[in-house]
């Protein structure tokens, strides 16, 4: 049996705050190569994915955009919502259909700031998410660039 990974929001709310969360949720769809935002752009929302994937990338001058990270079921696309001055530090696009929870980043943070606890443990899970992510984005970017790869043992 296998552990649920900790940036998946099963594995990082206890059940009375996921609830609390998905009480705000919107259900949406993205039909596949739809960009849910660019990198610079305003940071206004977040989803957690129901089906399809999501990939995480970053814009390289030059060159087509990097991708960092393939998201599916029960991740979190956007962390940038959660920090001011609330702009995008990465751009995501659906690989595939995807079917997501959209969240208002506005109310959310207001919901955390209202309760200490929710807005606690919703920190720390987006906190477990970045760095994550900052691993990936290391990893990733090291296979494409370095002339010997991400050395992913380290």
């Amino acid at each position: 049996m296998t552990t649920p990974a900790p940036t998946r929001l099963a594995a990082a709310l206890p059940a009375d705050f996921r609830s609390r969360l998905m009480e705000q949720a919107r259900e949406v769809g993205f039909p596949q190569g739809t960009r849910l935002f660019r990198e610079g752009g305003h940071a206004d929302r977040f989803w957690i994915v129901r089906s399809g994937t999501v990939t995480l990338d970053v814009h390289v001058p030059g060159r087509r955009a990097a991708v960092i990270e393939d998201l599916g079921a029960g991740q979190l696309v956007g962390c940038s919502w959660l920090f001011a001055p609330y702009t995008w530090r990465l751009g995501a696009e659906a690989m595939t259909p995807v079917r997501a929870y959209e969240f208002d980043a506005e109310r959310v943070r207001m919901l955390m700031d209202a309760d200490p606890r929710f807005g606690s443990a919703l920190g720390h899970w987006v906190g477990q998410v970045l760095a994550h992510r900052l691993q990936a984005a290391r990893i990733r970017l090291l296979d494409l660039y370095a002339p010997y790869g991400s050395g992913s043992y380290l």
